[in-house]
């Protein structure tokens, strides 16, 4: 592959372990190299020029869209996951611009109505191979956007499609060739796609608690059965007892976060001078992640987790909107399967007698929804009078 002159010196400060664009194994379709950026400047691009992305603006994160301006919704996670990450990579000598593509693209495939949207699509798909918010990503890449008269997709190079991959069935690994391999031979991808995972959960992790709180969902009680929580607020109370409560709040969930990431990084340079990989292949062959927290702070990371999925995702108001939405998923695939002319033209209908291919087309649709939209073509298909799906046998 031939370089940008540009991105010659930054590779120079690069890990020996790093990912670079002479180490890359390129992209689906030749292009020629992009001037005055990298390679994955340009994957960086073209992930935030996507239709996907924007449409991110108006996915559920933890609260449907018409719930309130001030809560996260995809985009503000990718945004702050990418901020993260990039901290991560800049201190290991790692591939900033890779790592960034990684954290904007990751959630392309995301349904609308998050974690319950998922779930909902999941169970339609359930004859026909499931769904998987990572997979999907990897379809919006390589398929779906449709931007380019060259090549179907964003034609990414191949390092930032393998970071798309957090998770992957094995049945869909041994369709996805060399992108799959590492899932059947249970081996790792790049660091820089290690960081992006490790970001997606500290990112949601701090995000989710500031929401619930702001959401009135979670309060100062629940928070301090935290054991981390609580020792940085004991701290900020010392430091100052007359401090708006609401403001405490928010300094020490930016503490905690930072706790989180500095730890990260000091955890993951121990382990590298422990394995001391000298070169990419060795980061790729190991059969567990190198990026990861001190057991200690692991431990920390995952009692947060269960904090919040017991009183954040499991309150009943979260509930009741997830419940809801998941109906308006499972609703709206059954119509767009039992009658694809509410979907696409008269004339393409007769090319859908395949039901797995059907289904995959409704899935596509349905995944790419925004909140708002999906609400929309609900009321649109389930209130006319002119509208009578069928029963659904393929």
């Amino acid at each position: 592959m031939s370089l940008c002159i540009n991105s010659i010196s930054a590779q120079a400060e690069l890990a020996p372990y790093a990912v670079t664009e002479s180490q890359s194994r390129g992209r689906r379709y030749e292009e020629a190299a992009p001037e005055f950026r990298s390679q994955f400047q340009r994957d960086r691009d073209r992930v935030i020029h996507s239709s996907a992305f924007r449409r991110l603006e108006y996915k559920t994160q933890v609260f449907v869209n018409h719930e309130g301006d001030m809560f996260r919704t995809r985009l503000t996670h990718s945004l702050e996951v990418s901020q993260i990450a990039r901290t991560v990579a800049r201190a290991l000598k790692l591939n900033e611009d890779l790592t960034e593509a990684i954290c904007l693209a990751h959630d392309l495939g995301h349904t609308p109505f998050g974690h319950a949207g998922q779930k909902a699509l999941n169970a339609c798909m359930k004859d026909f191979g499931g769904f998987e918010h990572n997979h999907q990503s990897l379809r919006v890449v390589d398929l779906l956007e449709d931007r380019y008269p060259e090549f179907p997709g964003l034609n990414l190079l191949f390092e930032t499609r393998e970071g798309l991959l957090k998770h992957c069935s094995l049945e869909r690994a041994r369709g996805l060739g060399d992108l799959g391999r590492r899932f059947l031979d249970s081996t790792q991808p790049s660091l820089e796609a290690q960081i992006a995972n490790v970001a997606d959960e500290i990112a949601y992790n701090h995000h989710d608690i500031d929401d619930g709180v702001r959401a009135n969902l979670l309060c100062l009680e629940q928070l301090l059965e935290f054991s981390l929580f609580r020792e940085r607020y004991e701290v900020a109370l010392r430091r100052d007892r007359d401090a708006d409560p609401k403001r405490m709040v928010h300094s020490v969930i930016r503490e905690m976060l930072n706790h989180f990431v500095v730890d990260l990084i000091r955890s993951t340079q121990t382990q590298l001078r422990t394995v001391a990989p000298r070169t990419l292949g060795d980061v790729r062959m190991r059969s567990e992640p190198i990026v990861d927290f001190h057991p200690h702070v692991r431990s920390q990371h995952l009692a947060l987790k269960r904090i919040l999925r017991r009183d954040l995702y499991y309150h009943e108001q979260v509930m009741n909107n997830a419940n809801r939405a998941a109906s308006v998923v499972t609703e709206l695939f059954k119509a767009f399967f039992d009658d694809p002319r509410l979907l696409l033209p008269e004339r393409v209908v007769p090319k859908m007698a395949n039901c797995r291919f059907k289904a995959q087309i409704v899935a596509d649709y349905v995944a790419g929804m925004t909140d708002r939209f999906a609400f929309a073509e609900h009321r649109r298909i389930y209130s006319s009078d002119t509208i009578r799906v069928t029963n659904g046998e393929c």
